[in-house]
């Protein structure tokens, strides 16, 4: 008899076929948002209690019970596709887990897109934090490979074919300011995501008005806009572009990796690891994985972004279609910059350099290396003065 056939049990995507974001999700994931939808309810009750519109007291009971609310993300699920959004479910549970005197003083003068537009900047707030630190520690190790193979003579490569020397710290430098640049766009990406409150229309005809909007700003820790951005996307585009910079930076360095530590060439070589790098079958293989958990991110964010930018044309005071259409996309780009960068970070961390190899390719080649030498040591002291400035 045939073996019976069981379906699989539902289960959380964990990403087994999306290794450039495993292990990278727990801050964009169901429940990080559902914590972030209830975190910007709650913010907007002690926002609307500081006006002087909501009753403090009753502030303070929204948002002990919304910190301890655990809805489950299937169910609210399940019951968004009457809905169209997470909100409407989401605030009857936190209605039905309040007193009908403090429930009343939930979600006063908001519309759903307030709130999740607000979740969403605030779940990207928090998902770029370890970025951030991630792309400091890939920072501090290009600048070390710099320094250290500033004088480290190979072979430069045009159109994949051998050219003129240069050096491994010029080409290490190069990585160094692409990831800089990256790293100080996403940062002001991020510093710059604003809280979203416009009501029904966009007019914030609610109780207090616009003096909300900094209150509300300040209690999440999120920029203060101008005015709302129901239709006016720019805060997303300003981040997708910024997380496409910063894939293609780090994508960048891991494709220069993958060539360089290529059998045939054996310049370089990624950190070993136990079992890391295996082949199913070859048992001599040491495949460049961190590299290619990388580049597989950076091949996949641009598309992730492109729906980004489509979705600006929003119809009117509210989107029909093009809001909804971002939020997977831009999770989705979240989860793969971040996997990319601690890909990168441990890659770069424990980077093996062959300069005897790199010599070697050098064969017939004529040029000197004294000039890249001198464009590795502005680099450095360009990165040098970056830091410097951010240092608290």
């Amino acid at each position: 008899m045939p073996p019976e056939i069981r379906p699989d049990p539902p289960s959380a995507d964990v990403g087994l076929l999306a290794p450039a974001r495993a292990g990278a999700s727990a801050s964009t994931g169901d429940a990080a948002w559902v914590r972030a939808l209830l975190d910007a309810e709650a913010a907007l009750a002690r926002a609307q209690a500081r006006a002087g519109t909501v009753p403090a007291a009753a502030a303070a009971e929204i948002t002990r019970v919304a910190a301890g609310l655990r809805p489950d993300p299937g169910a609210l699920a399940l019951r968004a596709l009457e809905t169209g959004n997470p909100v409407v479910p989401l605030l009857a549970e936190l209605r039905a887990a309040l007193d009908p005197a403090v429930a009343g003083h939930v979600h006063r003068g908001a519309t759903s897109q307030d709130i999740v537009d607000t979740a969403t900047m605030l779940v990207a707030h928090r998902a770029l934090e370890p970025v951030l630190a991630a792309l400091d520690r890939t920072l501090a190790a290009l600048a070390g490979l710099a320094g250290r193979y500033r004088d480290t003579p190979m072979p430069a490569r045009t159109l994949g074919q051998r050219a003129v020397p240069t050096t491994f710290g010029l080409k290490a430098a190069g990585w160094l300011l692409g990831c800089l640049d990256a790293r100080e766009e996403l940062d002001r990406a991020r510093r710059a995501l604003p809280v979203q409150l416009g009501g029904a229309a966009g007019t914030l005809a609610a109780p207090a008005g616009p003096e909300l909007l900094p209150l509300y700003a300040a209690e999440l820790g999120l920029a203060e806009p101008i005015l709302p951005w129901h239709t006016r996307r720019a805060p997303v585009l300003r981040l997708g572009a910024a997380l496409a910079e910063t894939s293609g930076a780090l994508g960048k360095l891991a494709t220069d990796v993958i060539w360089l530590a290529q059998t045939e060439v054996g310049e370089v070589a990624e950190p070993a690891a136990p079992g890391r790098g295996g082949s199913s079958i070859m048992a001599h293989k040491r495949n460049p994985v961190l590299s290619v958990r990388v580049r597989s991110a950076a091949l996949q964010v641009p598309a992730y972004v492109s729906v980004l930018a489509a979705s600006a044309v929003g119809e009117h005071e509210r989107p029909v279609g093009a809001w909804h259409a971002e939020w997977q996309p831009l999770r989705e780009t979240l989860r793969l910059v971040a996997g990319a960068a601690d890909a990168a970070a441990e890659l770069t961390g424990g980077m093996v350099v062959h300069p005897d190899r790199m010599l070697a390719g050098l064969a017939g080649l004529d040029g000197t290396t004294g000039a890249a030498a001198e464009l590795t040591d502005r680099a450095l002291a360009h990165y040098q003065a970056h830091y410097h400035r951010r240092k608290p």
